[in-house]
């Protein structure tokens, strides 16, 4: 039994397999995948509580399957390129005991990155979260843990309303310094890996965020910060601060993605990625759950948007948009048959083919439900170009690139 990992570009994938001729397959199928063998070189510090179960390369079945492995931007640091967040199911419809179950089987998949932020659940996804990472007894070493500051989450006691004063929300520095020691003692850390801009907020200086966010990270409170649905222009505006002023510059942004929202990621930030390095941990692959199919014949009794606190999302569903939506889910149902997944697999899978996507963000409310967004990693290697020229036939929404006005 040897343990391989194999790095592409800005990708890793770690697995365990029994004999040279096995890792030959995997090797081969990884190199083919991602088109980058020029590129590839072979590691052996490996982690084994990243193997997880199931991995399909080429067709080669390989005992201890690997969870990908892809660098923030052109950082240094690694996460999974899945990985689960809070929003929604902690508190929700997740206790401690049902989150750590949860959390577990993402883990235990080599899910490394783990999502959350000031006001899910008014604070308590980070309270619930924290006392998760107590009881699982992780290495803090092998986590990557996020919060996102804007809206603050000082919860009055469970299933209480948030308090909030005038400087509870928004990005200035006081609620910046504030909030991360708030996040902090809830979450029951030292520091975050990741802090994030939750929104813009046109009340206050890019610059004093700026110098905020630097501040953080200075003082080990944060290792990266970044922003999250902030437009190219506003990013670009905050690194182009930061290195003015010789401070920390913004590492990622966190902007949903998936198959109907897709001009940000895929044309907007698009000059970012090289320009700045920027890395992308995309949430809401899923589209709300509309790209489950579990909407196609309306609103069943337990998903999102029969919770009293997302009927917000319930207008936009049965909007005229919103039922184009479900009619194209509808066409994409066979090819998901055809894939031998479900929907929810192949939409994430469609979201891992993006290399400018760093890790997608997923949610569940079970530990099946992880298992099966696992399986996602499988799938996308099944998206051959001619599969992906058939969603893009069915979406028929693809970005379009800067108008060359030479061919006129």
């Amino acid at each position: 039994m040897a343990a391989l990992g194999f790095s592409a570009g800005n990708r890793t994938v770690l697995a365990e397999i029994d004999d040279s001729e096995t890792a030959s397959s995997f090797v081969a199928g990884f190199c083919n995948y991602h088109l980058r063998l020029t590129r590839g070189t072979l590691s052996g510090l490996l982690n084994p509580h990243y193997f997880a179960k199931g991995f399909l390369a080429k067709g080669v079945a390989i005992k201890g399957v690997a969870m990908e492995y892809r660098f923030l931007g052109k950082s240094g640091l690694q996460v999974s390129a899945l990985s689960f967040g809070a929003w929604v199911t902690f508190q929700d419809q997740l206790d401690v005991d049902k989150a750590y179950q949860c959390m577990k089987t993402a883990f235990d998949a080599g899910v490394n990155f783990f999502d959350n932020a000031e006001v899910y659940a008014g604070g308590m996804a980070e309270t619930i979260m924290g006392q998760v990472l107590k009881k699982a007894g992780w290495r803090r070493s092998d986590l990557v843990i996020s919060t996102k500051i804007f809206w603050g989450g000082t919860p009055q006691g469970p299933g209480q309303p948030v308090k909030s004063g005038p400087n509870d929300r928004g990005l200035s520095r006081k609620h910046i310094i504030e909030g991360i020691d708030a996040a902090l003692a809830r979450l029951d850390l030292d520091y975050v890996d990741l802090i994030y801009c939750h929104r813009p907020d046109i009340d206050t200086p890019i610059e004093e965020t700026v110098w905020a966010m630097n501040q953080v990270v200075q003082q080990g409170k944060a290792l990266y910060w970044g922003t999250s649905e902030w437009s190219a222009a506003q990013i670009r505006r905050a690194y182009d601060i930061a290195r003015r002023e010789h401070l920390i510059p913004p590492t990622m942004e966190q902007p949903q993605y998936n198959m109907f929202s897709r001009d940000r990621v895929e044309s907007e930030f698009a000059p970012l990625y090289d320009e700045i390095g920027l890395g992308t941990t995309i949430w809401s692959p899923l589209a709300s759950g509309i790209l489950t199919g579990k909407y196609n014949d309306g609103i069943p009794e337990g998903s999102r948007l029969s919770l009293k606190n997302y009927q917000w999302l319930r207008p936009e569903l049965e909007s005229e948009a919103g039922k184009a939506k479900v009619a194209k889910v509808k066409k994409l149902m066979p090819v998901a048959q055809e894939l031998g997944c479900t929907m929810a697999q192949l939409a994430i899978a469609w979201c891992l083919t993006n290399d400018d996507v760093s890790t997608v963000i997923t949610g569940a409310s079970s530990p099946a439900q992880i298992t099966e967004n696992m399986a996602a990693l499988k799938i996308a290697e099944l998206l051959t170009p001619d599969v992906q020229e058939r969603i893009e036939d069915i979406l028929d929404n693809r970005p379009q690139g800067e108008q060359n006005w030479r061919g006129m």
